[in-house]
């Protein structure tokens, strides 16, 4: 009897096909074990993490069996490697698993993340890390310890070159956040994210301190107090959301044009134009919320706000006007009238500092009285801190136009993207004041003794500064006298405040963002 033996390339397909389903299987029954693991505690496992995030069956994983018996399945597990596609654009990911191992990082794990941020530089695309980790793998000792050494490196190599968003969706604890805190954005969730150096138990055994997770790391104290984080997510579905929503506006990489749209223009924009002016109360005492004004200026009234709850005083975040990626800093009227403190110094230059490195232009709405003062500001390192979004401003190449609103004064007024700083094209409204100081604030030093003649003749001491502050004012604050030592391109009415950015910015676009002179690396305040 002869025996018949099956064609080569059927073996191997047959090969191929025992193996994928092997593969699927280890898959299926990880997952399985996954979702006991985490559905318990509200949290989605790392794979339908990556299934929310990414436009449908665009992931494809990269070292699944990366470092070891695939038979175990388990060596390089806690982690998660890809790419796939938000909006149809690729991005690198990575999705820690808590269900293997507390999504510790091992050798394993080190080395897939490693890979994957290397793919996201090679072809400069963004990367986004989800989080869910107890920190490093303590049987593996120093080896994990040097594994976070390595992803910090590559992390900080990758800054500027392509976006980095971290979304935290359980702990992070230990030596690991300094990974999140090197990228460009933070996302937490309510209730399940959790950030801190050193834990409960560490604390309480160093100081005697008593304290809780919510109160040592939670994402409410990250978002409004400590300003680590960028948004505040209701759950994961929300984080993933916002995620996705940020990647509207951002380039794929620093060479690459920042996104534009297709917009034609509607007869509401022209009714939200009209309404402008009204939003905004004549007085200069009186508050207002700046984040209605940009409503009435962007495209559809879309605009997605970075780190909302923290340094509130100055509003910072992402909008299209004319179908064009912009980035928008501005003050905020309704906190503590828009004054510049340390904090609200520093998340703007910082955001300023991430549209510089990405050709995003910015775009500045200005209604400023100065610093806040006090010595606790003072003490705190207003000086070296506030200097920071000088930094940011002198040192950006992107295309930046300013509209002064309502009031900008003194040192405010000059870090707040004027032209004396950088800004390409300066804007400003007729009743806008631009000053050294308010006019009641200049009359009281300046005219001490005539407010003090005045009384003594029987006004008041309020009748006497109004009437001199008038007198001031129309002599030495108004946007004329801007106008005419070119610190102002032109007076605008309120309702043209959207047209003229949108003119502004399709003259910067061909703006030659070179650095003129010789090479060197400015040393900015830290």
């Amino acid at each position: 009897m002869s025996v018949q033996h099956l064609p080569a390339e059927r073996t191997v397909s047959k090969d191929r096909e025992d193996f994928k389903d092997f593969r699927t299987g280890l898959v299926k029954k990880a997952e399985d074990l996954a979702a006991e693991r985490q559905h318990p505690k509200e949290k989605l496992t790392a794979r339908e993490r990556l299934t929310q995030l990414l436009d449908e069956d665009t992931f494809v994983e990269v070292g699944q069996f990366w470092g070891g018996d695939i038979n175990k399945g388990f060596t390089g597990a806690g982690v998660i490697t890809g790419y796939g596609k938000i909006d149809g654009r690729k991005v690198a990911v990575y999705s820690q698993d808590f269900s293997v191992r507390g999504g510790t990082l091992g050798e394993a794990e080190g080395d897939k993340i490693l890979h994957v941020i290397d793919l996201a530089m090679q072809m400069k695309v963004p990367i986004i890390a989800l989080l869910d980790s107890g920190g490093a793998r303590i049987q593996e000792g120093v080896v994990a310890l040097s594994q976070y050494g390595r992803i910090f490196k590559k992390t900080c190599q990758a800054s500027g070159y392509i976006p980095q968003v971290s979304v935290i969706l359980g702990p992070c604890a230990g030596g690991a956040v300094y990974g999140p805190a090197l990228t460009d954005f933070i996302i937490m969730t309510r209730s399940t994210s959790h950030m801190f150096v050193t834990g409960p138990d560490v604390v309480k055994a160093a100081t005697g301190e008593n304290v809780s997770f919510e109160e040592l790391g939670g994402a409410e104290l990250h978002n409004l107090q400590s300003g680590v984080s960028h948004y505040l997510a209701e759950d994961e579905a929300d984080a993933l959301d916002y995620t996705r929503a940020l990647f509207t506006y951002l380039p794929s990489n620093c060479d690459e044009a920042p996104p534009s749209y297709a917009y034609t223009p509607t007869e509401e924009d022209q009714v939200l134009a009209q309404r402008l002016s009204a939003l905004v109360p004549a007085s200069p005492k009186q508050p207002y919320d700046m984040v209605e004004v940009i409503g009435h200026i962007v495209d559809y009234g879309e605009f997605v706000q970075v780190q909302e709850l923290f340094a509130s005083r100055v509003i910072v975040g992402f909008a299209c006007i004319g179908g064009e990626s912009v980035g928008i800093v501005a003050n905020q009227p309704q906190v503590d009238a828009g004054t510049l403190d340390i904090d609200a110094s520093e998340k703007a230059a910082r955001f300023v500092r991430f549209c510089d490195s990405f050709a995003i232009p910015i775009v500045t709405l200005v209604d400023v009285p100065g610093y806040r003062p006090g010595t606790q500001q003072e003490q705190a390192g207003i000086i070296r801190r506030g200097a920071k979004l000088i930094s940011s401003y002198a040192n950006a190449t992107v295309p930046m136009v300013t509209i002064v609103l309502r009031k900008a004064y003194g040192g405010a007024y000059i870090v707040m993207g004027s032209k004396s700083i950088g800004a390409d094209f300066n804007f400003v409204w007729p009743d806008a004041e631009i000053a050294v100081m308010g006019a009641e604030g200049a009359v009281s030093i300046m005219n001490r003794r005539e407010i003090k003649a005045a009384v003594e003749q029987g006004k008041t001491l309020q009748e006497a500064t109004a009437e001199l502050a008038r007198a001031y004012a129309e002599e030495n604050i108004n946007p004329s006298l801007s106008l005419q030592r070119g610190e102002m391109d032109a007076i605008i009415a309120p309702s043209e405040t959207r047209k003229t950015i949108i003119a502004a910015l399709e003259l910067a676009k061909t703006k030659d963002r070179s650095y003129h002179g010789i090479k060197r690396h400015e040393n900015g305040p830290l």
